[in-house]
């Protein structure tokens, strides 16, 4: 069962709702569009965020934020057991991470503008992780069009 938010209200209601139950509002969903002019989507989140590798504007859904954090940190975690046993002394791991520092950050500033804050507040350390876990604002905000295609 797919929810969405109402145009008009902004309540929780089912996808396939023609009209708001509860305040009667209309509701015509546009598909899922691109989330920055130009870069199509290929379903990979870990690929979304790397195709806008230095994207610093427009929104990233929770969804795209978080499973790039978890495939990159097993991906991590992975390059960090073959430095292990080919006695790299972490050298493969550290470029690693070195080249998805960029990424992270500008996925992260993305997610930001998709809650409608400033990419300034990934720097206070426990506030961030409860915005960054925080649902998208339903439809368009300061920072462009919502991910999700809910208007």
């Amino acid at each position: 069962m797919s929810m969405v938010f109402c145009r008009g209200c902004a309540k929780e209601i089912h996808s396939t709702a023609t009209a708001c139950p509860q305040c009667g509002a209309p509701q015509a969903f546009q598909p899922t569009r691109a989330l920055s002019a130009g870069i199509p989507e290929t379903g990979n989140p870990y690929l979304e965020v790397l195709k806008k590798y230095t994207v610093f504007t427009g929104r990233a859904s929770r969804r795209e934020y978080w499973m790039f954090i978890l495939i990159n940190l097993g991906i991590a975690i992975l390059l960090g057991i073959i430095d292990a046993l080919l006695g790299a002394k972490g050298f493969i791991s550290n470029a690693y991470s070195l080249a998805m520092f960029v990424p992270s950050i500008a996925a992260a500033i993305r997610r930001m503008h998709d809650t409608n804050r400033s990419g300034w507040w990934i720097l206070l350390p426990i506030v961030n992780i409860v915005f960054l876990a925080q649902d998208s604002q339903p439809g368009d905000n300061r920072f462009g069009p919502n991910p999700k295609g809910i208007n």
